[in-house]
């Protein structure tokens, strides 16, 4: 499901929604949540990469927290904010993969007064694209795509089984943090720390945990508004 266009969605389907006008803080929460676990972040980091995963995280999510304080923006004024502060201004490889995908989350919930279900699924699936478009990284590399991906999968899966937005956000959580966990399992085949081939093994993956974060934050944030 994950490969392009998100699944139809059943017209009798529930039809909780939030508020993308009212939504804006939910990633200043999520700043917070970044650098809060800069340390944490960047010391996985270190284990196989540059170290610097938490700091630039941090730094990207912090300038662009400053920017949107006391803005009341929507949810998707805010996205954009962050992508492009992350895409301009931030170091490392991550900065360019998170902007975009951040932006493209943005530009699929544009305009939209309520965010239900279907384009939550949307956002999530131009994010995915976006990620796609500028890195060759697949599932089983050990990257952010081994969270991204089978998260979006379990949303679109409850959704499909006509479930409640609220459950499948849950649905959603749950299949982030079990993929961030299984890239303990994986060699690493992109960046950096693809050069350790199997000394790789044993340690989570930081891209992949700081998108657990990302996941949980942006839905918890979500699911808390819907009305």
């Amino acid at each position: 499901m994950s490969r392009s266009a998100a699944p139809p969605f059943s017209e009798e389907m529930d039809m909780q929604t939030f508020e993308n006008a009212r939504a804006g803080d939910i990633v200043l929460t999520l700043a917070d949540r970044i650098i809060e676990n800069r340390a944490y972040l960047s010391e996985i980091d270190g284990k196989i990469g540059d170290g610097d995963h938490g700091v630039n995280m941090a730094k990207g999510f912090g300038l662009a927290a400053e920017r949107l304080k006391g803005k009341d923006a929507s949810l998707a004024e805010a996205l954009d904010t962050l992508g492009t502060v992350l895409m301009t201004e931030i170091g490392g490889s991550m900065g360019p993969l998170y902007g975009v995908m951040f932006t493209e989350f943005a530009e699929k919930i544009e305009g939209a007064d309520a965010i239900d279900a279907a384009a939550y699924s949307r956002m999530l699936h131009a994010g995915l694209e976006g990620i796609r478009s500028i890195g060759s990284a697949k599932v089983g590399d050990k990257t952010l795509l081994d969270t991204l991906v089978p998260a979006v999968d379990a949303f679109d899966a409850a959704t499909a089984d006509g479930r409640p937005f609220a459950e499948a956000l849950d649905a959603l959580v749950s299949a982030a943090e079990a993929g961030r966990d299984s890239t303990r399992d994986l060699i690493a085949r992109i960046g950096r720390a693809s050069r350790l081939g199997e000394r790789s093994l044993g340690v989570l993956d930081a891209g992949a945990t700081s998108c657990a974060i990302i996941l949980r934050e942006l839905s918890h944030g979500a699911r808390a508004r819907l009305a």
